[in-house]
């Protein structure tokens, strides 16, 4: 018989691998974008980031669902049927002959993923022990969260040089069915200790229109324009809705977020902390890979190989936070890691026309790579010590909503920065408008401004991190006070 250690590592193995598909599969595409904008004849470079954004608003969207059923209809069986159509719509996705058949597969391939996450993460903490050996699981589980999306750039580059871009999206489709066979082999059931099955759908339908509803809007805001009565009508529908949702978990007997939940250790401090870290994250990966290739004039392969470093440094250091942690705590180094941040992507905001990898890219991704490397570990710990395991799913879904959802506000924010100014450039240059040095110029310029405001949400973060963050001895029982007073 299998010892008991083998198969927690084993089922670690499966959840990692799991999330490194859903975290791939957020940067795998922006090394392919420049060729699925020709191939699927997108209209703008607007237009294009919904190939990313349909993804990651979707997952963000239908987060707190994904990881309340995985807690209410067992987590092996959630998450077992969410890769299964994870793989499906990858399928799709690949399959896809138009820029809108392209859209609404990653949308739905989302969807999949919202549910699949949170319940490999939540099967992660209830297979082991809070302390050591969940410390040491989640540096695992970070290195590959925060590596995907590293090696996801670097996959993207290699499978559009030399296969196609469609194959960003097939090779999922065997991985994903290899997982949910071992998964049905190794992994055990397991599902929250409540004498109810009931999902909150109301409070789920409220909070995902809601959340895509305010992605939508600063998405379309630098087009309607900031101050224009379509937008602020747009605003005030986010208002709305998310203020009902509010109301609605406050008097709803089987809430999906029970407001108590955010007095339990630091899990309100940690998502608020992990919002703009993902936000400054997403989008230094999108521009970036943009600027390298259209004008840096960098291959897909090319582009993809200079992330190469990013993963390896980002591995390392997650690695190495387990004994950092045990020794500092998680305040520390998730008040230091975002400053790391901000000083890779305001290294970044100053790239030239004409840059060089190794002198202006290079030292940027590293200050970026070893800041995340940080963060990612000491985050997930803030946000689930001390959460009870029949809350561990809603924990999970939660950590991955803000994830998700600060990444697509930050891409929509700084996406429309970036295009206004962008817009303003050449307006101003408009005789020779048409020249590439005028193009490569205000593609540079507005990398400059999207990324400064980028470099912003870093610094946020540390000074949130600092005031909000709190580790204080019993901790254990104030959670499930806190529980019981909600």
């Amino acid at each position: 018989m299998v010892r008991r250690e083998v198969h927690k590592n084993l089922i670690l193995v499966i959840a990692a691998v799991a999330q490194f598909m859903v975290v791939l599969d957020v940067s795998i595409v922006n090394v392919a974008l420049p060729s699925m904008f020709k191939a699927l004849h997108f209209t703008s470079e607007a237009n294009l980031q919904w190939v990313v954004t349909a993804y990651t608003l979707a997952f963000g969207g239908f987060l707190l669902l994904g990881g309340r059923a995985a807690d209410l209809y067992g987590r092996k069986r959630v998450f077992m049927t969410a890769v299964l159509f994870f793989s499906l719509f990858s399928l799709i996705t690949g399959l896809s002959q138009n820029s809108t058949m392209v859209e609404i597969a990653r949308a739905v391939q989302g969807l999949a993923a919202a549910f699949m996450s949170p319940a490999a993460l939540s099967i992660v903490l209830t297979t082991f022990r809070q302390g050591k050996e969940r410390a040491f699981a989640l540096s695992i589980w970070g290195a590959v969260a925060a590596g995907g999306a590293a090696v996801g750039v670097l996959m993207g580059g290699v499978l559009t040089t030399y296969l196609d871009w469609r194959w960003n999206f097939f090779v999922n489709v065997p991985v994903g069915l290899f997982i949910a066979l071992m998964t049905l082999w190794y992994v055990p059931e397991s599902k929250a200790d409540l004498e109810h099955k009931k999902l909150d759908v109301p409070g789920a339908v409220l909070v995902t229109a809601g959340l895509m509803l305010l992605v939508y809007t600063l998405t379309k805001a630098p087009s309607y324009g900031w101050g224009s009565a379509k937008t602020l009508e747009l605003l005030a529908g986010c208002a709305v809705l998310l203020g009902l949702f509010v109301w609605n978990e406050s008097r709803s007997k089987h809430a999906l977020m029970p407001l108590g939940f955010f007095r339990v250790g630091n899990v309100a401090a940690a998502n608020v902390t992990i919002l703009p870290i993902a936000a400054s994250l997403f989008s230094m990966f999108f521009f970036v890979t943009l600027y390298m290739q259209l004008v840096l004039q960098f291959t897909a392969l090319r582009a993809g190989l200079s992330f190469l470093p990013v993963s390896i440094i980002i591995a390392a250091v997650a690695i190495s936070m387990q004994k950092i942690i045990g020794k500092v705590g998680y305040k520390k180094p998730l008040v230091v890691a975002p400053l790391f941040m901000a000083a890779g992507i305001f290294f970044l905001a100053h790239v030239p026309v004409a840059g060089h990898y190794w002198s202006n890219v290079f030292p940027g991704l590293a200050l970026m790579a070893f800041g995340m490397g940080m963060s990612f570990i000491s985050s997930t710990i803030a946000a689930t010590n001390n959460v009870p395991h029949r809350q561990s799913g809603l924990a999970s879904g939660l950590l991955n909503t803000s994830q998700q959802i600060g990444g697509s506000l930050g891409l929509a924010v700084l996406s429309g920065v970036s295009a206004s100014t962008i817009t303003r450039y050449i307006s101003q240059h408009a005789a020779a408008a048409k020249s590439p040095f005028v193009q490569a110029t205000a593609q540079v310029q507005g990398l400059h401004h999207a990324l400064y405001v980028g470099t912003g949400f870093a610094v946020a973060a540390s000074v949130f991190a600092l005031l909000f963050i709190r580790q204080r001895p019993g901790e254990e029982v104030d959670a499930e006070a806190a529980m019981a007073a909600g």
